[in-house]
């Protein structure tokens, strides 16, 4: 990997592997049994500069590039891809259209918290009518004078019954089609607001809820950088993140092939290791190609955004092969624990739950593949 990370890189790496795995991992267990988010870890990675990096030091970001992004959900999800999950939606989706369109008074009252880990926030786009075809969502808010009154439903919104905002996209003029799509930003609490939270087969750990809203009064100056109309950088929020998606699955792949690795030179029968029969050698193989297929893939599309060029079909296609190469080794690895893939002693089958999400979550693969053949010219 020479050819992309830098020294810096390299200790950045280190230095995030190792908290990962002295904060993150003792608290897993416990998370994934109560299906709860350990909130706790927002204002230590606060502190220690490790959330919403990408954002410039005046606003108490760490100012990094993509790459480093991705090094990060990369560690975070090969420890745990449901807490990691909680900070992707909070460090970039929750986040990132503030940064880009918000007053600053919006950036200071919900950006620079959010960096500190002192607020966590979320993203509320998916409705239950309304998955893949973004345009087809039903929330509207009317305007009625210093207030919106915000009526419709939000469905699969990570960090929703924890979160103290979250970023949330409604109609404000539906004459105008898709231009008349608009941001607000949603405070806990606000009347009509009504949170329930969901239970999951993957990404437990992570906490995820539906959001009703029943007239709910939205200050005026809650609207996303005080204008409605913000499609644009809705679609720009998400192919941003499909890249940072990309990183995770990377994380929960290597997790996969690592345990899947230590597996088969432990395991014997017939009297030698599992590793040396030919058939799980194979097998272990390929999945050190595809985990090697996909890492270049992932870091070529971080690098291609860092130098400005055109990302839309390299983030699209390193999201959609990474999470099918994430799935693809975490279910051979479970073919190779065998029985014990499904005791909750091991971690293995939660590598397969949590990526089976990831070729859903953030734009399906097929979605991907629509995607992928526009930019070429279909």
């Amino acid at each position: 990997m020479d050819l992309f990370l830098t020294e810096e890189h390299r200790i950045f790496q280190s230095q995030i592997q190792r908290f990962c795995e002295a904060e993150i991992a003792p608290l897993v267990n416990e998370s994934e049994e109560t299906e709860s988010l350990p909130i706790q870890l927002f204002p230590k990675m606060g502190q220690l500069g490790y959330l919403a990096v990408r954002y410039p030091e005046e606003y108490g970001g760490s100012g990094v590039d993509k790459l480093t992004d991705v090094i990060i959900r990369e560690e975070m999800s090969r420890v745990c891809q449901g807490i990691a999950s909680s900070w992707s939606s909070h460090s970039h989706l929750a986040t990132f259209p503030i940064y880009r369109a918000g007053t600053d008074e919006q950036k200071q009252k919900y950006l620079v918290p959010a960096i500190k880990g002192e607020k966590i926030g979320g993203f509320a786009l998916t409705e239950p009518n309304a998955g893949s075809d973004t345009r087809s969502i039903e929330s509207y808010a009317r305007k009625a004078g210093n207030h919106y009154i915000l009526n419709g439903a939000k469905t699969f919104i990570t960090n929703a019954p924890v979160a103290d905002f979250i970023t949330t996209v409604a109609y404000t003029d539906k004459t105008k089609g898709y231009r008349g799509i608009s941001v607000f930003i949603i405070d806990r609490g606000m009347p009509g607001l009504i949170v329930k939270k969901l239970k999951k087969e993957g990404i437990r750990s992570s906490e995820t809820g539906e959001l009703v809203f029943e007239d709910c009064l939205v200050p005026v100056e809650n609207l996303l950088g005080r204008e409605e109309g913000n499609y644009g950088l809705i679609m720009e929020t998400l192919s941003e993140g499909r890249i940072g998606v990309a990183g995770n699955m990377l994380g929960v792949a290597r997790a996969s092939f690592e345990a899947a690795l230590k597996y088969c030179k432990e395991r014997v029968q017939f009297g030698k290791s599992i590793g040396k029969f030919q058939a799980i050698s194979h097998k272990l193989a390929d999945m050190a190609v595809q985990l090697q297929a996909a890492r270049l893939m992932v870091y070529s599309a971080a690098k291609k955004l860092d130098m400005g060029t055109d990302t839309v079909l390299d983030a699209s296609a390193a999201k959609l092969f990474a999470s099918e190469v994430a799935v693809k080794i975490a279910r051979e690895t479970v073919q190779i624990f065998g029985g014990y893939a499904f005791m909750r002693e091991y971690p293995v089958f939660r590598y397969l739950r949590d990526a089976l999400v990831y070729t859903i979550g953030e734009g399906t693969s097929e979605i991907q593949r629509n995607i992928i053949a526009r930019e070429l010219g279909f």
